[in-house]
């Protein structure tokens, strides 16, 4: 099996792209994919790269959707190597900030339409790219913003890949068919200070906020379904107090999260939490409420049949159908209607120290990704 794939993850890695920084990574892609015939668009939102990329001139449109941009490494003496020395050590390993999240993904994702274009010249459809640097910072001029431009040029998606490293234990033993919907919100309780002494001259609003928060932990949600997990609801900051024991808070804050499945919305949920608000004394306005995004998910079609004969083909696994996770740009993607998976390396490394994935899965994934564009394209 040719290593192109390996050595263009390598090279990728090799720049430090820490969000929002691309580090000329699409520059580079978009080289590649223009020698191969794709109509290639640099944009720039904010301070954020953005690279669309089409070859074909109609039928239905498969996108390869994914970023490359990388979280900070930490400190390199965490590090083995260093995080951007893209070096393949004695065991097989490729190693890198981004070699999991997501370079390698990206390259055999440039390596496989390469070798598609060049088998297939007159392929039916359209084969195309959407990549950003700005998926792991605040995704607002990333591909939330790309796709907003293609609608307004009257562009859409009908398959889309997403190179989020989906795999657990082997490489195409996972593939991501929908994610959770994430809520957030932020409760700030005023209440007045005082002497603990005199608890009926003061009004503790972290009382009135730990019951509300307290019946939303108990709170049964829902029970979840075949594909989906039930909705879990998590308190991750509170904040109160003077500091000194004998002062009764007049102001609590508290930040809180829900990854809610497609039993619940946006609307359920702060409707729900209105009312447990009211049983407390609390304004529904003291709650500032933000959505990351809604719950999505392929549950059939010819992407997901494309998909497992691909993996099948090439590594033997019957490969599982999991929503499991954090959120990923394929929420800006779904709600267009497009059918959308998500397929990468392993995961157990991400956003860790020593991140890392075995080299040979690199150009695996590439011929995988290769067989499932032909898998659609291909009549």
């Amino acid at each position: 099996m040719s290593d192109d794939a390996l050595q263009l993850a390598r090279e990728l890695i090799s720049r430090p792209s820490v969000t929002p920084e691309d580090a000329g990574c699409q520059q580079l892609i978009g080289e590649r994919l223009a020698a191969a015939g794709f109509e290639v668009e640099h944009l720039r939102f904010g301070d954020v790269d953005n690279l669309w990329a089409v070859a074909g001139n109609s039928g239905p449109l498969l996108c390869f959707a994914g970023h490359t941009d990388v979280v900070p490494p930490g400190p390199e003496e965490d590090w083995h190597h260093d995080p951007f020395s893209a070096t393949v050590d004695e065991s097989g390993w490729l190693n890198g900030r981004g070699a999991s999240d997501m370079k390698s993904s990206v390259a055999a994702m440039v390596c496989a339409a390469e070798r598609f274009r060049a088998a297939h010249p007159e392929h039916d459809g359209r084969l195309a790219f959407l990549l950003t640097s700005d998926e792991e910072g605040p995704a607002v001029d990333g591909t939330r913003a790309v796709m907003d431009w293609l609608g307004v040029r009257g562009i859409e998606i009908d398959y889309c890949i997403v190179g989020e490293p989906s795999s657990s234990e082997t490489l195409g033993d996972t593939v991501k068919s929908g994610r959770r919907g994430s809520l957030n919100g932020h409760a700030r309780i005023q209440g007045r200070q005082g002497h603990v002494a005199y608890p009926h001259k003061a009004d503790n609003a972290l009382h009135r906020l730990t019951a509300l928060l307290a019946d939303l932990v108990a709170h049964h949600w829902d029970d979840g379904d075949e594909f989906f997990p039930p909705t879990s609801f998590q308190v991750s900051n509170l904040i109160s107090g003077t500091g000194a024991e004998n002062v009764i808070p007049g102001v609590a804050e508290a930040r809180f999260n829900w990854r809610f499945n497609p039993a619940q919305s946006e609307d359920s949920i702060r409707a729900h939490v209105e009312r447990r608000c009211e049983a407390f004394g609390i304004a529904p306005d003291a709650i500032e409420w933000r959505l990351s995004g809604a719950p999505f998910i392929t549950r059939s079609g010819a992407l997901i049949e494309a998909t497992r004969r691909a993996i099948h083909a090439q590594t033997g696994i019957e490969t599982t159908l999991s929503t499991a996770g954090g959120t990923s740009d394929g929420r800006f993607i779904a709600p267009t209607g497009a059918e959308v998976l998500e397929l990468g390396p392993l995961n157990d490394t991400i956003h860790q120290a020593n991140e890392r994935i075995r080299a040979a899965d690199v150009d695996e994934l590439a011929a995988i990704y290769e067989s499932i564009v032909t898998g659609v394209l291909v009549s």
